[in-house]
């Protein structure tokens, strides 16, 4: 058996060696300045235009990607095992875009200090959101919670980071390709920096190996044995958030790698957290500089962020391992809450109602520098209020679809952005206009259809033969989100276009709406509102858990298919007429569950108006916060609700 295990490391290690060295060889060839690698091998050691290309360009961009790609690699193994979760990386669980975020604040606010010590922001910014995901998550690390958490904490960094780059577009405008994952150096600073940082935490990592051997069989058995669990896991958090940390601080943000490379190496049979980590390294360093090579094989001539090849290979293997993951857990019925005593419908819709006229009326007659009382007049009758009509229209929708959604999958975290939707929708929106860059702005909506029907066809394709398990659905969703965010932010750079209009309906906005979007938006809700009226009851039958509402007669997967297509439909309704616009549908349906308990059709109405109001209130907020510029409504509900959801995900067991 040891001798079975020393060949299979044998190979790998030579396999792995020799491929990146043939893969280094072709990425020093790469690049506007041509030449073969005859060429490359004859002139880099003479004095010449080779060399001076090689060594000032090529070379630190070479070396930056082997170490970029191991640290990824190895940080995402010390997080697979710490958190008992086949699904975690820096990427997953919001370390790196926390780390983004802090760089991008300090780039607009202290310029001087970002620029001399990138890695001290991008170090904080991992800490923060890796504490986040510790604190929230609970002791148990609950493989599913876990991913969830990560993934509501990536989403947080990622609106607070559009809000700034939105802000500040001119500050922020050369983060875009960084922000993407990019290799590009222009000098050895990077490598200087880096190299010595990641040599040093992989050393220590390594001498975490067999605490983390012992520390992989259990808690209660590594204290037993003697070790300091404690210690133990706080110096592998320590090691991992710097790795991540110091990556994102010289390329910018690469996801997937640490997800894909320490399962690669665990199916070519490698055991043992030593092993694992020395071959993750090497193999992390394969991978990034594989996905380079891509990136400008794919289009010569043009930067493509490694970041953007990583995504296209790594989202697929995420569902793989999404659905693996799902499939190997048992079935759970977690509990949605709900208050025992319910405040009757008759006391709850008026002061509701009430509410959206209250903030309505200030909507109409405020612009954020002066009133107007005039409803009559053009610049209220004509933009103010189809705009707020629109914007409450919208987010009923959003929050019926989170009803919706949350009760089929008995998850109180399910949302359309958590199921991939949202994300794809916007990334749907955003090919269409880089397939077709002269096509006008009302054929958006085509583009998100066809990615939000992508999600749901990936979903009822994956999920179907297990039943619609809950908490399949539930990981194959974060899969599909974290591919169409990649996929939204590769696409963003490709497509040259306006980048702060693309952002902002990327945030969701309601700038600009008129009578025809009112239109629209009604002809549409009145077309979704009786079916997802109707499932309410068999909603109502799932509380009880799949085996009593079997029990009862309810044909539960075909309750599960139906709802998933009336909750995905109304999410992409949303999605086409103000873009993407997260969070409601989480936030609504918790709020109103605390209110009214958890019976589905009195939830729908009240949580429809919750929506309604809140979209409302953050687009109101969202106009006259900087008057006369706009701030997404999307963002601004990002920024309001996000508070809350991480209150619920400490208070959730």
């Amino acid at each position: 058996m040891h001798g079975k295990l020393k060949a299979k490391s044998f190979v790998s290690l030579t396999g792995g060696f020799f491929l990146l060295f043939a893969l280094s060889l072709i990425h020093l060839t790469q690049g506007q300045a041509d030449y073969s690698i005859s060429e490359l091998l004859s002139g880099v050691w003479g004095e010449g235009r080779i060399q001076d290309i090689v060594v000032s360009l090529r070379l630190p961009r070479l070396a930056v990607g082997i170490l970029a790609g191991g640290a990824l690699a190895v940080s995402g193994a010390v997080l697979q095992t710490l958190t008992n979760n086949p699904l975690a990386s820096p990427g997953t669980l919001g370390i790196n875009a926390g780390a983004f975020f802090f760089v991008v604040l300090s780039t607009i606010f202290f310029p001087g200090f970002v620029g001399g010590f990138p890695f001290a922001t991008a170090l904080l910014g991992a800490v923060v959101s890796s504490l986040l995901v510790v604190v929230l998550a609970g002791k148990q690390m609950d493989p599913v919670r876990v991913a969830l958490t990560g993934m509501i904490i990536a989403l947080l960094f990622s609106s607070m980071t559009g809000t700034m780059q939105l802000l500040f577009e001119n500050e922020t405008s050369g983060l875009f390709l960084w922000g993407s994952g990019t290799l590009v150096q222009l000098n050895w600073t990077g490598v200087q920096f880096a190299a010595p940082v990641i040599f040093v935490t992989f050393a220590a990592v390594l001498l975490l190996a067999k605490p983390m051997d012992i520390l992989s069989l259990g808690e209660d058995i590594a204290s037993s044995l003697g070790q300091n669990v404690r210690l133990v896991k706080l110096a592998a958090w320590g090691t991992a958030i710097v790795l991540a940390a110091t990556t994102v601080s010289v390329v910018g943000p690469i996801g997937f790698i640490g997800l894909m490379a320490p399962h690669i190496v665990r199916m070519m049979g490698i055991r043992g957290h030593l092993q694992i980590l020395i071959h993750a390294f090497l193999w992390g360093s394969v991978m990034l500089i594989g996905a380079d090579v891509l990136g400008r094989l794919v289009q010569p001539g043009q930067e493509v962020p490694a970041g953007a090849m990583t995504a296209l290979i790594g989202g697929p293997w995420l569902l793989y391992l999404a659905w693996k993951t799902a499939k190997s857990m048992k079935r759970g019925e977690r509990q949605m809450g709900g208050t025992p005593k319910p405040v009757r419908l008759k006391m709850i819709v008026p002061i509701l109602v009430g509410s959206i006229l209250v903030v309505s009326t200030l909507a109409f007659s405020y612009n954020g520098l002066s009133w107007n009382f005039n409803w009559l007049s053009a610049v209220v009758w004509d933009f103010r209020v189809p705009r707020v009509l629109t914007a409450f229209i919208v987010g009923v929708m959003l929050a019926i679809t989170g009803v919706i959604l949350q009760g089929v999958l008995r998850n109180p975290l399910a949302d359309a952005s958590v199921l991939g939707v949202t994300s794809m929708g916007g990334a749907g929106a955003l090919l269409l206009l880089v397939v077709f860059p002269a096509i006008p702005p009302a054929f958006l909506p085509l583009g998100a259809t066809f990615g939000a029907s992508l999600a749901l066809g990936i979903i009822l394709l994956t999920a179907w033969k297990n039943n619609f398990q809950p908490m399949l659905v539930a990981l194959m969703g974060i899969a599909i989100s974290a591919f169409g965010s990649a996929a939204t932010q590769i696409l963003v750079v490709k497509a040259k276009l306006a980048v702060a209009s693309a952002l902002v309906w990327l945030s969701g906005s309601t700038y600009a709406k008129g009578w025809d979007d009112v239109q629209l938006a009604l002809i549409l809700f009145a077309l979704f509102i009786w079916p997802a009226v109707y499932i309410t009851r068999s909603l109502d039958t799932l509380t009880f858990g799949d085996d009593v509402a079997g029990g009862l007669g309810l044909n539960i997967r075909s309750t599960r298919v139906w709802a998933l297509v009336v909750g995905v439909a109304i999410s992409t309704a949303a999605v086409s007429i103000v873009g993407t616009i997260g969070f409601i549908g989480l936030v609504a349906p918790h709020i109103a569950r605390r209110l009214v308990g958890f019976r589905h059709l009195p939830l729908m109405l009240s949580s429809g108006l919750i929506g309604g109001l809140l979209l409302v209130t953050a687009d109101f907020i969202g106009r006259i916060l900087i008057a006369p510029n706009d701030i997404p409504s999307g963002l601004i509900v990002a920024l309001i609700g996000t508070p809350y959801l991480l209150y619920l995900l400490k208070k959730m067991k």
